[in-house]
């Protein structure tokens, strides 16, 4: 049997920008993306804590240490600058090997910038 897990996470990003001309996906700063174990065109669901919105797009690398978490396309009419959002990815394990699978959580200040690193999570614990 296959189950489907988080894979990673970027807990509480900031967008700082929405480009609803370019073509459509959601540039992220590469180093948070090595950080979370996220790669290139990998297919993600985006949460946006100020408004409800939840949907999927594939990423594409933004500048290095920049910070940046913009969407692109017709996503960019789902987020505005400043909100917080929330970046999964998600995998498909054999039963065996999702029972011992540890995901990438990172936890992120203000300015996009990672404050921590974790494998779970608790209820209640906002980080």
């Amino acid at each position: 049997m296959l189950v489907t897990l988080m894979k990673s996470k970027i807990h509480r990003a900031r967008v700082t920008d929405a480009n609803l001309n370019y073509v459509g996906s959601i540039t992220i700063d590469e180093e948070l993306m090595e950080k979370a174990d996220i790669l290139r065109n990998e297919k993600v669901q985006v949460v946006n804590n100020n408004n409800g919105n939840r949907f999927e797009t594939y990423v594409i690398p933004g500048e290095k240490g920049s910070g940046t978490i913009c969407l692109n396309g017709a996503a960019a009419r789902l987020v505005h600058p400043g909100d917080i959002i929330i970046i999964l990815s998600y995998g498909i394990f054999e039963k065996k090997e999702a029972l011992e699978y540890k995901p990438r959580i990172i936890f992120l200040d203000e300015k996009n910038k990672v404050n921590s690193i974790k494998t779970e999570e608790e209820h209640g614990n906002i980080e």
